[in-house]
């Protein structure tokens, strides 16, 4: 098993696990902490990205699949967004009194992406698709996913919360 292999695997896994967790358990939010996630992993990506693009050639094949796998990370985080439920929860030393969870059906998506993730990693290492494969990617596609989650969020927080971020 190759560094980049074994390590795409171990970031996969503690994604999965850590937004996972964050589908099935209450947990405090406001306006900053939604987009916390998304901007740092946009971030490392976009870093990772840059250097991978300097070994790596994108070819259209790459391009043709990190679109339909962006789009899809988008769509299931605009989902995700729309059926989070929040609950009221006593207030913190900051005055944030909203908690909020995806639930099982939260989960049942991010599975859904991460196999579909997958499936694709597959489909493009058998068409050539290089690019595809790059950690980057993978960070760029969680981050995305999690912006639109929290674009949808950010805007159905509760009034009193979201005067208060």
């Amino acid at each position: 098993m190759s560094l980049h292999l074994l390590t795409n695997v171990l970031l996969g896994i503690a994604l999965v696990v850590y937004v996972g967790s964050k589908q099935l358990r209450w947990r405090r939010v406001d306006r900053t902490s939604v987009w916390r996630l998304p901007a740092i992993l946009g971030i490392l990506g976009l870093v990772n990205l840059s250097s991978a693009a300097t070994t790596l050639a994108a070819g259209p094949v790459d391009v043709a699949l990190i679109a339909v796998e962006l789009v899809l990370a988008v769509a299931v985080g605009l989902v995700m967004g729309r059926i989070t439920t929040f609950r009221a929860a006593a207030p913190d030393a900051k005055g944030v009194t909203i908690e909020a969870k995806t639930g099982g059906a939260g989960m049942a998506l991010w599975i859904g992406l991460i196999a579909f993730r997958i499936g694709l990693d597959v489909v493009g290492g058998l068409l050539g698709a290089h690019l595809l494969t790059a950690t980057g990617v993978i960070l760029l596609t969680v981050a995305a996913n999690r912006a639109a989650a929290a674009f949808v969020v950010d805007a159905r927080l509760p009034r009193a919360v979201a005067s208060r971020a």
